[in-house]
């Protein structure tokens, strides 16, 4: 017998921490009926070029309150796009969006930043196909940080079942 995953968004949330420095235009979750989900978000910036960012990427699982769960990693993003090996679970969570946002290169950034109707089904292949997970409530979570300050966090909700 086989059974099958599936993973859904339940919700987003981007939060700018320096206005002066950010601010998201939009993000938001957009369903157009029951199998048909995307994420769409832009972060204006106002400070470019960026030539140096660090990102915070966490998996969270929930089990009274969301707790940490496989992944917790903390590295320069400008490395990690200039060299692609430079970290297989960067890639992974990269791979989460890569295909459907604008940041494909190394810094500087001097251009807003981009994720573009990134479907549920890419979402669902990487947690289901790439990488099995257990069924659950999950929390993606990530930290952006420029010159050592911390700009903005963005937290993608989503339920495996």
């Amino acid at each position: 017998m086989k059974t099958s995953s599936m993973f859904e968004f339940t919700n987003v949330q981007c939060t700018p921490l320096d206005l002066k420095f950010n601010d998201f235009e939009y993000c938001f979750l957009k369903s157009f009926n029951r199998s048909y989900k995307y994420l769409s978000l832009k972060v204006k910036l106002y400070q470019i070029p960026i030539t140096k960012v660090k990102v915070n990427f966490v998996l969270l699982k929930r089990f009274n309150g969301y707790k940490p769960f496989l992944y917790n990693i903390t590295l320069d993003a400008c490395k990690a796009l200039k060299h692609s090996k430079f970290n297989p679970i960067f890639g992974w969570f990269h791979g989460l969006f890569s295909n459907h946002s604008n940041m494909h290169h190394t810094c500087p950034y001097d251009h807003d930043l981009i994720v573009d109707k990134l479907p549920v089904d890419h979402i669902n292949e990487h947690f289901t196909k790439v990488l099995p997970f257990p069924t659950g409530d999950y929390l993606f979570q990530s930290e952006w940080l420029a010159y050592g300050l911390l700009r903005s966090i963005v937290k993608v909700y989503g339920t495996l079942s």
